[in-house]
């Protein structure tokens, strides 16, 4: 195998970490941020592009790390190496709640693409890229855009889902429609395209956005119930917009509560 071939435990349920269990010299590459902890023999290096064996000197480094750029990540990724002897735990902890999922990529021809941000962590050796979509509907349309990530490789790889997880297996020319937000990732065999809601009541009243994803089997597709930009709407949409970033309009005490916390800002 060229990726490294590592062990793995889930825990939790809805706010879920992945514990990588590594071999001496064994390691694993993950996105800034999301790392949790580590045993004391488990060394973090910060590298350019993602550690694969795909990259060949400085200039294949840098184009491997600017590549990342068109999907809103850094231009570095972290890797954790197993540097002393026996095994070692490193841990990498989900960003929102929601679910972990493990890939193996040699269950899916060695390729799977999935959303921009859900990528969480791989072991070493395995190569991740970014997917051009060669359809313009979906990039103009799609929510994700032109660009997703893809992995590639031989290794296991670890994405991560907000909310409830479904996994539909679809079968050739079986097709599902699914909300574009709520896509996380599906097998490279599978056919992704947007489709217009149609209708003026739909377009106008319907509240749902005006596309939606068809994906057309054979192959696998991850789906999410609680895409990050759902919940970060609702966020905002709840938030006081008095501009003084006080506790909500709603708030029992109101002015009062501002007064015994020292706020005279009326």
């Amino acid at each position: 195998m060229s990726a490294h071939e590592i062990d793995y435990r889930i825990f939790g349920e809805e706010m879920q970490y992945v514990e990588v269990e590594l071999d001496p010299q064994e390691g694993v590459v993950a996105e800034s941020g999301s790392f949790m902890m580590m045993d004391s023999d488990i060394k973090m290096t910060t590298i350019l592009g993602d550690g694969s064996n795909q990259e060949k000197g400085l200039l294949g480094k840098i184009f491997s790390a600017g590549k990342r750029i068109l999907t809103g990540e850094s231009l570095f990724m972290t890797v954790f190496t197993n540097v002393g002897q026996g095994k070692k735990q490193v841990s990498f902890a989900s960003p929102y709640p929601g679910k972990i999922v493990p890939i193996d990529l040699t269950n899916y021809g060695g390729k799977f693409i999935c959303q921009k941000d859900a990528f969480l962590c791989a072991a070493k050796g395995v190569s991740i890229g970014i997917e051009f979509s060669k359809k313009l509907g979906r990039g103009l349309f799609g929510g994700e855009g032109f660009i997703m990530q893809k992995m590639e490789g031989d290794g296991m790889g670890f994405i991560h889902a907000g909310g409830t997880l479904a996994k539909k297996v679809l079968q050739p020319g079986e097709v599902i429609k699914v909300d574009t937000g709520c896509i996380v990732g599906f097998t490279q065999d599978v056919d992704y395209d947007i489709e217009f809601v149609g209708g003026i009541k739909n377009t106008v009243f319907g509240g749902e956005g005006l596309f939606f994803a068809t994906l057309r089997g054979p192959g696998t597709v991850y789906i999410q119930s609680l895409p990050f930009s759902r919940l970060a709407g609702r966020v905002i949409a709840m938030a006081p917009q008095t501009g003084r970033g006080d506790r909500g309009e709603g708030s029992v005490l109101g002015g009062l509560g501002d007064l015994l916390d020292g706020d005279n800002r009326f």
